[in-house]
């Protein structure tokens, strides 16, 4: 897969929210080094999504669902195992945003536990 051209301003953007999840991560007395499920989301139009979905696999994510809004958005849920230390977070924040450009979906950000190692 050739890579995206990724907006820088998106980017920078997308990683001061990131310091703010990893702060808030850390603050729960989160190991960065210890690597767990990662989920990420998109928005976008079915045909859009459905199309990531069925190349999730190939980009490094596992599928977990397509979720409608009572609004009537159509979120995506993707999911991989990592690390949470600044620079696996930053270079998947890239790798959302080059995702984001190529299947013309919209990046939500992602989400995870925070890992103390004193529980798996």
């Amino acid at each position: 897969m050739s890579r995206a051209a990724i907006d820088p301003a998106r980017l920078k953007q997308e990683w001061e929210a990131d310091q703010e999840v990893l702060a808030s991560l850390a603050e729960n007395g989160d190991r960065p080094d210890i690597a767990r499920p990662v989920d990420i989301s998109f928005n976008g139009s079915r045909e859009a999504l459905e199309k990531l979905a069925e190349e999730s696999e190939a980009l490094g994510f596992d599928f977990l669902e397509i979720e409608e809004s009572e609004e009537g958005e159509l979120c995506l849920f993707l999911v991989r195992e990592q690390q949470t230390d600044a620079a696996s977070i930053k270079a998947l924040t890239e790798t959302c945003l080059e995702i984001e450009a190529r299947f013309g979906v919209e990046y939500d950000g992602w989400g995870c536990p925070a890992m103390d190692g004193t529980t798996e």
